[in-house]
């Protein structure tokens, strides 16, 4: 999968600007290095992950002039009659963030595939639901990732995480900056109800789907460096 096909689709379409594509093509190196980094740092593979041309954003109602930015999504997909995890990062992200909130972007989405993964395995999932409520969705995004320090053997990454994301993302200036320089010059944008954005997954579609043995193991070792982290917080 090229990540950036749909990007160079949409300049193709005249969707985005060449300007703009080329921003991009030539910040994607970073998105590249916080990949390896992050699998440097955790010994596991990263999920395949493409790059959508549009600003993501969400409303809590569909007649609602309030709304959120999301700059990268974990999206579990049917295809082929397979089910598959991606990772979905905005195009926005990789052309206005900073290396470390790029990086910590997709850190967190990594950790979003490991817990959606253990679920899936323990045949725990049939439907991701997510609340139609901002405040209540970033509550329950946080208690559905495993534990950062008991994955990443990466201090710096380890902080740019915990800064970036004390409860819930938050980065003024990139935002700032999506709206200035996309949502205002009216490039494409992709609007997203979070009541609506839930993911049918059905029990025999989970039993088909067939799961790497060694990252099932992995996951199972981080999970239990997770709870050790906790116990010794706690006495």
């Amino acid at each position: 999968m090229n990540p950036l096909a749909k990007v160079d689709k949409a300049c193709r379409e005249n969707s985005i600007p060449e300007k703009v594509r080329s921003q991009i093509l030539q910040r994607f190196p970073i998105t590249v290095a916080g990949i390896n980094r992050i699998e440097k740092a955790s010994g596991i593979q990263f999920p395949m992950a493409y790059v959508e041309p549009a600003a993501i954003m969400t409303a809590p109602d569909p007649h609602s002039y309030q709304y959120g930015i999301l700059f990268a999504r974990t999206i579990p997909v049917m295809h082929e009659d397979k089910l598959r995890i991606i990772i979905q990062m905005s195009a926005p992200l990789i052309a206005y963030g900073l290396k470390g909130t790029i990086h910590a972007v997709l850190a967190h989405e990594f950790l979003h595939y490991l817990d959606l993964t253990k679920r899936i395995s323990r045949m725990e999932l049939l439907s991701d639901e997510i609340s139609g409520n901002l405040f209540e969705n970033t509550y329950t995004d946080e208690t559905r990732i495993l534990a950062p320090g008991a994955v990443f053997a990466d201090k710096t990454l380890l902080r740019h995480i915990t800064k970036k994301f004390p409860a819930g993302f938050r980065d003024y200036k990139l935002e700032d900056k999506t709206v200035k320089f996309w949502i205002e010059l009216g490039l494409p944008k992709i609007m997203i109800n979070l009541d609506s954005n839930i993911t049918k997954i059905t029990a025999d579609s989970l039993a088909r789907m067939n799961l790497d043995a060694e990252l099932v193991r992995k996951i199972e070792d981080i999970e239990a460096r997770g709870a050790r982290m906790r116990r010794r917080k706690l006495y």
